[in-house]
């Protein structure tokens, strides 16, 4: 069934090329400077440059906005954003990967009763406002100094088209490898924690995790979109909203490219924290909204007499109803998917307020004891799900939201028991051998709770403790944590 459920992603993979390629090189086809053939090959190449090299681009944001803890539930996400974003690539119209599949995970949320993380919801969909605006800055903050120069120099046409060409051409192979980097988690995301792949080694040194694996087939799906289905959206983009002189369209691809920077640059985001400026938050990038935005700053600046409002209204409103279509097929086709043809589309998360999450909920609420008065009664009571349980907080404690969260995280059950098998699957090129050491002697042992688990390693090891020289370091911890849950689990690929 793998290559099946795998198809899924392909399908998004093919969607996301046919419909991004639009992004990186729709504005150097438009205006004549750079051959279809040639931006298919360049974006191709670098498209899996980046998905293999890059990989993960900003997707934790992603990950937490919503688990997906089965093969049959990660191909149905996978294929419904599929759908979304090829209805709206035949309507030509450049849509984003990432709210078909911010959409797709939350259908799935809503059918397995699990939560939509708030946070990272909306950092998402500040994103979505934020990514145009600053493209479009970004444009006009280039334009007006390259104009001006070119204007001022005496360089031949001829020299002049020749360097054009090949801005557009670098800025491309840039933004294809920034594309790939950043969106290949939409594509193939949902698969790492339960596909069951391993490490290859090819020619007895480059050594392929299982996540590369799976964004290499990505990749390759996202090529075979450009080359076959990308030149219609290419035409809209480059031409469809505002016509631009090939300085324009240099000056658009490279401000796209910016924007995927800064939305998935962890070194950026540590500077401005470094000097006390907010983080920029680290969430998939809308590359169709940054290349609209930076093509609609470039048209503002020129008095934007020739913007097409009528075509960019239609692409305004493909952003809003791409996550609403992408929830509503996600979770319709969940249904039919468990329901008639009997396949596991999630894995139950029980949660239980146990001896062990009770006492840690009275030393929370220590300060307030009509809190743990409130909830006695859901002492060791069992909730199916994370919608039940969360509605039973709502209910005794309408004046104290804030702590609904945490004790829910406490309460959450995850059984896990820590065998030899276990600690043998272990990637030992992954973790150092003071955290596996930690790990074995724990062998034998069961755990209810990650979280307590998480808290008696930190007591075997100064390894497993919390980082707190860096928010990075206390990161890479969390990261570590998880892919041991996984193998321990039985996955033995994890998620890293």
């Amino acid at each position: 069934m793998l290559p099946l459920f795998l198809s899924s992603g392909l399908f998004l993979g093919w969607s996301l090329g046919a419909n991004d390629a639009s992004n990186v090189f729709g504005t150097a086809v438009a205006s004549r400077m750079v051959r279809f053939r040639t931006a298919a090959v360049i974006c191709s190449v670098f498209v899996i440059l980046g998905a293999v090299a890059g990989g993960s681009g900003a997707s934790h944001t992603l990950g937490q906005l919503g688990a997906v803890n089965a093969l049959a539930g990660a191909f149905m996400v996978a294929f419904s954003a599929a759908v979304t974003v090829y209805m709206m690539t035949v309507a030509r119209y450049p849509v984003s990967t990432s709210q078909a599949i911010v959409g797709a995970i939350i259908g799935w949320n809503l059918f397995s009763g699990s939560l939509t993380d708030p946070e990272s919801l909306s950092k998402i969909v500040m994103t979505w406002v934020a990514c145009p605006v600053l493209a479009a800055f970004f444009a006009v903050a280039m334009y007006v100094p390259i104009a001006r120069v070119i204007r001022g120099t005496s360089i031949h046409i001829l020299t002049q088209d020749t360097m054009t060409r090949w801005g557009l051409i670098l800025a491309g192979a840039f933004g294809s490898y920034a594309l790939g980097a950043n969106n290949i988690a939409n594509v193939m995301g949902v698969f790492v924690p339960v596909a069951p792949f391993h490490d290859i080694t090819l020619f007895g040194r480059l050594t392929l995790t299982p996540a590369q694996q799976l964004f290499f087939l990505g990749g390759v799906a996202i090529a075979a979109g450009v080359f076959t289905y990308s030149r219609r959206v290419m035409m809209t983009v480059g031409s469809g909203i505002v016509r631009l002189t090939p300085v324009g369209a240099f000056v658009v691809v490279t401000a796209h490219s910016l924007v995927l920077f800064v939305f998935s640059s962890q070194e950026l985001s540590n500077a401005l924290r470094a000097v006390g400026l907010p983080a920029i938050p680290l969430v998939p990038v809308s590359s169709s909204q940054a290349i609209v935005g930076a093509v609609i700053g470039i048209g503002l600046l020129k008095g934007g007499g020739g913007i097409r409002w009528r075509t960019l209204g239609g692409i305004a409103s493909s952003w809003i109803t791409t996550p609403v279509c992408a929830t509503a097929i996600c979770f319709i086709s969940l249904f039919f998917l468990q329901n008639v043809f009997g396949q596991k589309t999630y894995r139950p998360v029980h949660y239980e307020l146990t001896p062990a999450a009770w006492e840690r909920v009275i030393d929370m609420t220590a300060e307030d004891p009509t809190v743990r008065e409130r909830l006695e009664d859901l002492y060791m009571e069992r909730f199916a799900d994370a919608a039940q349980f969360r509605d039973a907080l709502r209910t005794r404690l309408p004046d104290a939201q804030e702590r609904i969260k945490p004790i829910m995280q406490l309460a959450e059950m995850d059984p896990i028991r820590i065998t030899a098998e276990g600690v043998q699957m272990i990637d030992h090129n992954y973790l150092t051998p003071e955290e596996i050491q930690a790990v074995e002697e724990l062998s034998g042992q069961a755990f209810t709770h990650r979280w307590r688990l998480a808290e008696v390693l930190a007591e075997q090891s100064p390894a497993w403790r919390k980082r707190t020289e860096s928010n990075e370091s206390e990161a890479e911890r969390m990261r570590r944590l998880k892919y041991l849950f996984d193998v321990l689990r039985g996955n033995p690929n994890g998620s890293r």
